[in-house]
């Protein structure tokens, strides 16, 4: 419960810093003006975030670089935005660099050629053997830069900052083998299987000081009162055979089980694509992905920390909890397939609290309208504000039986709290 507590209170002593504009609460704290994201044209920064996607999500290799070998869109992305951002900023003067400070003259040089040389030398040092797919992006994008010598410029600093950002990723824990994973026995231990996550714990952060330095709080006790709430709501809301659960929300259930790989790449690019300089798209990029991938590996190392039982083994199990308020039901089965890694705390938890609430620090507002789609549902979600898509997920993920509640609201606290530490330590003005 100390963690808990203490958790909290580094979020409040991070709005009372002045980290951000509006952190909610304070009849006195200056709150921008809503927003609402419509995305334009592609540009550079989307463009390349783009095919990077593209670039990633292609079969592991077994052989080749480390990331070739195991990918990770999350941990990829960040490092290829971070390079952008570096390349960008490097012109533009506005934001401190986030890794590389190239020695490369910046005047005159192009932002557009520099965050092209950028990427395209990161995906190149990432995935040698994938240059087909981004090959004729760096080719369309110097063609597009007439001015030779702002495009000499450019390119010059955005291969320097790539090589300067592909050193600091270099050799970045992913490749740690483990040991087979032994499934627990016990009333509120996981069963398995855990085939996702497991070394997420050893992947070196981009921002954070280390993978624990937001570890959660932990699950609710066994034989609490909001255990037993956590338990009855998603029995009766997450079966496959629901009297509660509405078409509406068994929608949204289905709507959040799309592929991250592709769900959160393709429902972030639009941040980047509104009215603003290439050089606010390129941080605003960079502040989402980092923070991403930090609360990704900062929550995955609360699972393996926890080993939390899914709920289909909390139900199922039930009259091994030692709570008299939840009632087994050994024929229960979740309304959808439940991932392969511990429960506490929800993943989309995580990745729903750092990137909705890295667009709320970057905007100085929770008041920002945009859409999300998925693929699994075949359908988009408006939201009015960022608040509102961590409301959707936390239904969602009850609703389609993986989660518990109080799992999905630690992991989102999680996910703001990694978010505002990456902006108040990171992306900061010169």
């Amino acid at each position: 419960m100390k963690q808990r507590h203490a958790m909290k209170l580094l979020w409040t002593m991070g709005c009372l810093s002045g980290l951000v504009a509006a952190c909610g609460g304070g009849d006195d704290a200056p709150v921008a003006a809503p927003v609402t994201i419509d995305a334009g044209t592609p540009n550079t920064i989307s463009k390349w975030s783009e095919v990077a996607t593209t670039t990633i999500n292609q079969a592991n290799a077994a052989t080749g670089t480390p990331e070739e070998m195991q990918s990770n869109t999350g941990f990829d992305l960040a490092t290829l935005h971070v390079a952008m951002y570096d390349a960008v900023i490097a012109i533009d003067g506005g934001y401190q660099p986030f890794y590389v400070t190239p020695a490369a003259p910046a005047a005159g040089a192009s932002q557009d050629a520099a965050a092209a040389a950028a990427a395209y030398g990161v995906l190149k040092g990432l995935f040698p053997t994938r240059v087909a797919l981004y090959q004729p992006l760096y080719d369309s994008s110097l063609a597009a830069v007439s001015d030779v010598d702002a495009k000499a410029k450019g390119v010059a600093i955005g291969a320097e900052v790539a090589a300067g950002v592909l050193a600091r990723r270099a050799n970045d824990g992913r490749s740690l083998v483990l040991p087979a994973f032994v499934a627990g026995t016990g009333p509120g231990q996981f069963r398995g299987p855990a085939v996702v996550g497991r070394v997420f714990f050893n992947v070196r952060p981009f921002a954070l000081t280390s993978a624990g330095q937001y570890h959660a709080a932990g699950p609710q006790p066994l034989t609490s009162a909001t255990y037993a709430a956590d338990v009855n709501e998603t029995k009766a809301l997450g079966g496959t055979v629901s009297a509660s659960r509405t078409p509406e929300q068994a929608t949204i259930a289905r709507f959040h089980t799309e592929n991250p790989a592709t769900f959160w790449p393709r429902n972030l690019r639009p941040f980047t694509m509104t009215t603003r300089s290439l050089a606010d798209q390129a941080r605003l990029g960079a502040l989402m992905w980092v923070s991403y991938a930090d609360a990704t590996i900062a929550c995955f190392e609360s699972k393996y920390a926890y080993l939390a039982w899914r709920p289909f083994s909390a139900i199922n199990l039930a009259d091994t909890d030692g709570n008299a308020a939840t009632t087994v039901d050994p024929t229960w089965t979740p309304f959808l397939p439940t991932p392969p890694h511990p429960e506490y705390p929800a993943a989309h938890g995580c990745a729903g609290g750092a990137t909705a609430e890295a667009v709320r620090l970057f905007y100085g507002t929770s008041d920002v309208g945009f859409d999300f789609s998925s693929t699994a549902s075949a359908s988009t979600q408006h939201y009015a504000s960022t608040n509102a898509l961590g409301d959707d997920i936390a239904i969602g993920r009850i609703a389609g039986g993986m989660h518990f509640r109080s799992s999905i609201v630690d992991g989102a606290l999680l996910g703001r709290s990694v978010a505002g530490y990456v902006v108040q330590n990171r992306f900061r003005p010169r």
